[in-house]
């Protein structure tokens, strides 16, 4: 197939973060709708095994670039190689990001809160800034940035995760004000707690009772599911939700309903 007549008959998405959870079923899910998907990460093994998945489910491969979002050298670098194979960027879901460290605000180590907001935040930003340059030169596209229920409400021992999320949903607002007049539509999801790998990492989901007790958060009293959560972002990026933008849209069983 040559560059031209792939062009003309696939959507490009990119997915930061795609090595696992979130991240992984969204490349999945773009995937399943027929885009050309672009998978980033710095874990070179797992986007490996993301495609793995991505060509046994679909029958086509990704493209994929390792990127740390927090490096602006390599966000640009990665929307560079997107634009000079595909010349645009139909879709993009920032997703990458960290849990980070655990600790009350006055405890929290300055490395550890420069950590979380260099790549939930900053990361973001990094990758919106190209990423709308892109899409500005074709003149739309779909961005959808993962901030979480923690960008609307507190949580203890977490003020860095929270405050980044918090940011990103700021960011989100301001960009879609700016590029709604370029056909360019910004809005974020935010997840409850979704069964991860993020969780695993943390303890949740191997501590019977602290599983049950986050679960009892949610109204719905379980976890969400991954593929729950790109469906929503697949979404957003469609057609189907072309007078949408600036939105915040809670994917959380609940949990903010109360």
């Amino acid at each position: 197939m040559t560059k031209s007549s792939e062009k003309s008959i696939q959507k490009i998405a990119l997915v930061t973060g795609a090595a696992a959870g979130i991240g992984r079923e969204t490349a999945l899910a773009f995937a399943g709708k027929k885009y050309k998907v672009v998978i980033s990460d710095i874990n070179r093994d797992e986007l490996l095994n993301t495609n793995a998945l991505i060509k046994k489910s679909t029958g086509s491969e990704a493209d994929i670039i390792i990127a740390d979002v927090s490096k602006p050298d390599d966000v640009k670098a990665m929307v560079e190689d997107i634009k000079n194979k595909y010349d645009r960027l139909d879709a993009a879901c920032n997703n990458a990001g960290i849990g980070g460290a655990s600790a009350a605000t006055g405890d929290y180590k300055l490395e550890d809160w420069d950590k979380v907001l260099n790549i939930n935040l900053r990361g973001q930003f990094l990758c919106m800034k190209h990423e709308i340059e892109l899409m500005l030169q074709t003149g739309s596209g779909s961005i959808i940035n993962v901030s979480s229920i923690l960008g609307t409400v507190g949580y203890g021992m977490a003020s860095a995760y929270t405050a980044a999320k918090h940011g990103l949903i700021g960011l989100t607002k301001a960009a879609a004000i700016e590029y709604a007049p370029h056909q360019i539509r910004i809005n974020a999801v935010c997840p409850g707690f979704i069964d991860t790998p993020m969780l695993e990492r943390a303890g949740i989901t191997k501590d019977e009772e602290t599983l049950a007790y986050i679960r009892s958060l949610h109204p719905m009293a379980r976890l969400g599911k991954a593929e729950e959560v790109a469906d929503v972002i697949v979404w957003l990026a469609s057609d189907e939700a072309s007078f949408i933008t600036g939105h915040s849209m809670m994917v959380d069983g609940g949990y903010t309903a109360r």
